[in-house]
Protein backbone atom coordinates (compact mmCIF):
# COMPACT_ATOMS: atom_id res chain seq x y z
CA UNK A 1 0.00 0.00 0.00
CA UNK A 2 1.25 3.45 -0.89
CA UNK A 3 1.45 6.26 1.63
CA UNK A 4 -1.34 8.85 1.14
CA UNK A 5 1.05 11.49 -0.19
CA UNK A 6 2.72 9.33 -2.77
CA UNK A 7 1.35 8.47 -6.19
CA UNK A 8 -1.68 10.74 -6.35
CA UNK A 9 -1.61 13.33 -9.07
CA UNK A 10 -4.61 15.26 -10.27
CA UNK A 11 -5.62 14.88 -13.82
CA UNK A 12 -4.93 18.08 -15.79
CA UNK A 13 -8.69 18.51 -16.56
CA UNK A 14 -9.79 18.30 -12.92
CA UNK A 15 -9.96 21.83 -11.48
CA UNK A 16 -7.89 22.49 -8.40
CA UNK A 17 -9.62 23.85 -5.33
CA UNK A 18 -8.63 27.42 -4.62
CA UNK A 19 -9.01 29.06 -1.27
CA UNK A 20 -11.32 32.01 -1.27
CA UNK A 21 -9.95 35.28 -0.09
CA UNK A 22 -11.17 36.23 3.42
CA UNK A 23 -12.21 39.60 2.00
CA UNK A 24 -14.58 37.96 -0.52
CA UNK A 25 -16.06 35.70 2.18
CA UNK A 26 -16.56 38.74 4.42
CA UNK A 27 -18.28 40.69 1.61
CA UNK A 28 -20.58 37.75 0.81
CA UNK A 29 -21.56 37.44 4.47
CA UNK A 30 -22.14 41.19 4.70
CA UNK A 31 -24.41 41.23 1.63
CA UNK A 32 -26.40 38.23 2.92
CA UNK A 33 -26.80 39.85 6.34
CA UNK A 34 -28.05 43.13 4.87
CA UNK A 35 -30.56 41.34 2.61
CA UNK A 36 -31.87 39.23 5.51
CA UNK A 37 -32.03 42.26 7.81
CA UNK A 38 -34.05 44.29 5.31
CA UNK A 39 -36.40 41.36 4.72
CA UNK A 40 -36.98 40.84 8.43
CA UNK A 41 -37.54 44.55 9.03
CA UNK A 42 -40.22 44.63 6.35
CA UNK A 43 -41.86 41.49 7.71
CA UNK A 44 -41.98 42.76 11.30
CA UNK A 45 -42.87 46.42 10.69
CA UNK A 46 -46.62 47.07 10.65
CA UNK A 47 -48.02 48.19 7.33
CA UNK A 48 -48.34 51.92 6.81
CA UNK A 49 -51.67 53.13 8.01
CA UNK A 50 -52.28 50.98 11.03
CA UNK A 51 -51.55 52.14 14.52
CA UNK A 52 -50.74 48.67 15.80
CA UNK A 53 -49.97 45.64 13.65
CA UNK A 54 -52.96 43.35 13.30
CA UNK A 55 -52.82 39.59 12.97
CA UNK A 56 -53.73 38.25 9.51
CA UNK A 57 -56.85 36.58 10.92
CA UNK A 58 -58.14 40.05 11.90
CA UNK A 59 -57.77 41.65 8.45
CA UNK A 60 -61.37 40.85 7.43
CA UNK A 61 -62.61 42.32 10.71
CA UNK A 62 -60.69 45.52 10.04
CA UNK A 63 -62.08 45.68 6.50
CA UNK A 64 -65.66 45.22 7.74
CA UNK A 65 -65.12 47.73 10.56
CA UNK A 66 -63.94 50.36 8.09
CA UNK A 67 -66.72 49.51 5.65
CA UNK A 68 -69.42 49.88 8.31
CA UNK A 69 -67.98 52.62 10.51
CA UNK A 70 -65.55 54.71 8.48
CA UNK A 71 -68.02 55.55 5.73
CA UNK A 72 -69.68 58.24 7.87
CA UNK A 73 -66.66 59.43 9.87
CA UNK A 74 -62.95 58.75 10.14
CA UNK A 75 -62.32 55.24 11.42
CA UNK A 76 -61.07 55.40 14.98
CA UNK A 77 -58.19 53.00 15.63
CA UNK A 78 -59.54 50.44 18.13
CA UNK A 79 -56.66 51.08 20.55
CA UNK A 80 -57.99 54.59 21.21
CA UNK A 81 -61.08 53.33 23.04
CA UNK A 82 -61.21 50.51 25.58
CA UNK A 83 -62.69 47.14 24.66
CA UNK A 84 -65.71 47.70 26.93
CA UNK A 85 -66.56 50.97 25.14
CA UNK A 86 -66.51 49.18 21.77
CA UNK A 87 -68.90 46.56 23.16
CA UNK A 88 -71.32 49.31 24.19
CA UNK A 89 -70.99 51.15 20.87
CA UNK A 90 -71.75 47.99 18.88
CA UNK A 91 -74.91 47.36 20.91
CA UNK A 92 -76.27 50.92 20.84
CA UNK A 93 -78.63 51.98 18.03
CA UNK A 94 -78.22 55.61 19.09
CA UNK A 95 -74.78 56.52 17.76
CA UNK A 96 -73.95 60.09 18.74
CA UNK A 97 -77.54 61.27 18.28
CA UNK A 98 -78.02 59.37 15.02
CA UNK A 99 -80.28 56.33 14.82
CA UNK A 100 -78.36 53.45 13.19
CA UNK A 101 -79.28 49.82 12.57
CA UNK A 102 -77.19 47.35 14.54
CA UNK A 103 -74.73 45.12 12.74
CA UNK A 104 -75.93 41.55 12.35
CA UNK A 105 -74.07 38.26 12.36
CA UNK A 106 -71.69 37.22 10.89
CA UNK A 107 -70.50 40.82 10.31
CA UNK A 108 -71.08 41.74 13.97
CA UNK A 109 -69.06 38.77 15.23
CA UNK A 110 -66.17 39.44 12.84
CA UNK A 111 -66.05 43.18 13.67
CA UNK A 112 -66.31 42.44 17.40
CA UNK A 113 -63.44 39.93 17.22
CA UNK A 114 -61.31 42.56 15.46
CA UNK A 115 -62.17 45.31 17.98
CA UNK A 116 -61.65 42.99 20.92
CA UNK A 117 -58.27 41.78 19.62
CA UNK A 118 -56.94 45.26 18.80
CA UNK A 119 -58.29 47.39 21.66
CA UNK A 120 -57.23 47.46 25.28
CA UNK A 121 -59.25 46.42 28.33
CA UNK A 122 -60.14 49.10 30.84
CA UNK A 123 -60.03 48.83 34.64
CA UNK A 124 -63.45 47.95 36.01
CA UNK A 125 -63.25 50.53 38.79
CA UNK A 126 -62.94 53.51 36.42
CA UNK A 127 -65.60 55.41 34.45
CA UNK A 128 -65.76 54.10 30.90
CA UNK A 129 -64.99 56.75 28.25
CA UNK A 130 -67.19 56.83 25.15
CA UNK A 131 -65.62 59.81 23.46
CA UNK A 132 -62.01 59.82 22.38
CA UNK A 133 -61.37 63.05 24.26
CA UNK A 134 -62.10 61.19 27.54
CA UNK A 135 -59.94 58.21 26.62
CA UNK A 136 -56.69 57.87 28.53
CA UNK A 137 -55.37 55.84 25.58
CA UNK A 138 -55.99 58.78 23.26
CA UNK A 139 -54.30 61.14 25.73
CA UNK A 140 -51.31 58.79 26.06
CA UNK A 141 -50.91 58.72 22.28
CA UNK A 142 -51.16 62.53 22.10
CA UNK A 143 -49.22 63.80 25.14
CA UNK A 144 -48.27 67.21 23.71
CA UNK A 145 -51.34 67.85 21.58
CA UNK A 146 -53.80 70.52 22.64
CA UNK A 147 -57.14 69.15 21.46
CA UNK A 148 -60.43 71.01 21.37
CA UNK A 149 -63.24 69.74 23.57
CA UNK A 150 -65.04 67.79 22.38
CA UNK A 151 -62.57 66.20 19.98
CA UNK A 152 -64.02 66.06 16.48
CA UNK A 153 -62.95 63.11 14.36
CA UNK A 154 -62.72 65.41 11.35
CA UNK A 155 -59.94 67.23 13.20
CA UNK A 156 -57.63 64.17 13.01
CA UNK A 157 -56.55 65.16 9.50
CA UNK A 158 -54.96 68.31 10.92
CA UNK A 159 -52.02 66.23 12.17
CA UNK A 160 -52.66 62.93 10.35
CA UNK A 161 -53.17 63.87 6.68
CA UNK A 162 -53.93 60.23 5.77
CA UNK A 163 -56.50 59.70 8.55
CA UNK A 164 -59.38 59.52 6.09
CA UNK A 165 -57.62 56.47 4.60
CA UNK A 166 -57.03 54.96 8.07
CA UNK A 167 -53.39 56.02 7.95
CA UNK A 168 -52.47 57.40 11.35
CA UNK A 169 -48.74 56.76 11.01
CA UNK A 170 -48.13 59.59 8.55
CA UNK A 171 -47.90 62.94 10.26
CA UNK A 172 -47.66 66.54 9.14
CA UNK A 173 -44.15 68.04 9.13
CA UNK A 174 -44.86 69.79 12.44
CA UNK A 175 -45.26 66.44 14.24
CA UNK A 176 -42.73 64.27 12.33
CA UNK A 177 -40.10 64.20 15.07
CA UNK A 178 -42.39 64.70 18.06
CA UNK A 179 -41.73 62.35 20.98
Amino acid sequence: MLPPTVGFKLHPLVPRKRRRSPVIVFLLLLVCSVVLGVGLAQAIEPPIGTVDPIPPQQELGQELYLENCATCHIGVPPAVLPTQAWAEILQDTRHFSIELPLLTNPTLAIVWNYLQATSRPYPVDQRLPFGIDDSRHFKALHPRVETPRPVQLSGCVTCHPGAADYNFRSLTAEWQDAP
